[in-house]
């Protein structure tokens, strides 16, 4: 049974700075995509940054670039994303997701498996 396990979030200020970290488990992952969503209430669920497993070939949404990073700890089968220079829009609930893919899709209907959600609260 896969199981995504999202941790991390939490209240931070504008500027400041959080990482996420996704915990999978369940089976090898080496065929995945893994991504990272954000969604708020009453909008469309986001898509933010993904990571191929077995390449490690990462893209990040244009509106997140150069603030977000994602990254891979292929021993720890966790998945990051590194936030910076948050913005008060950022406040969102990041969910970490699955895809058994070779490509990066950015749909989340895409997604295999999903993590319940971190919540990240970013004040002015």
């Amino acid at each position: 049974q896969v199981q995504l396990i999202e941790s991390g979030g939490g209240l931070v200020q504008a500027g400041g700075s959080l990482e996420l970290s996704c915990a999978a488990s369940g089976r090898t992952f080496g065929n995945y995509v893994m991504g990272w969503f954000r969604q708020v209430p009453g909008k469309e669920r986001e898509f933010v940054a993904a990571i191929s497993w077995s390449s490690g070939r990462t893209y990040v949404a244009d509106s997140k670039k150069g603030r977000f990073t994602i990254s891979r700890d292929n021993a720890k089968d966790t998945v990051y994303l590194q936030m910076n220079s948050l913005k008060p829009e950022d406040t969102a609930v990041y969910y970490c997701a699955a895809d058994y893919a070779r490509f990066i899709f950015t749909g989340s209907g895409n997604y295999d498996y999903w993590g319940r959600g971190t919540q990240v609260t970013v004040s002015s």
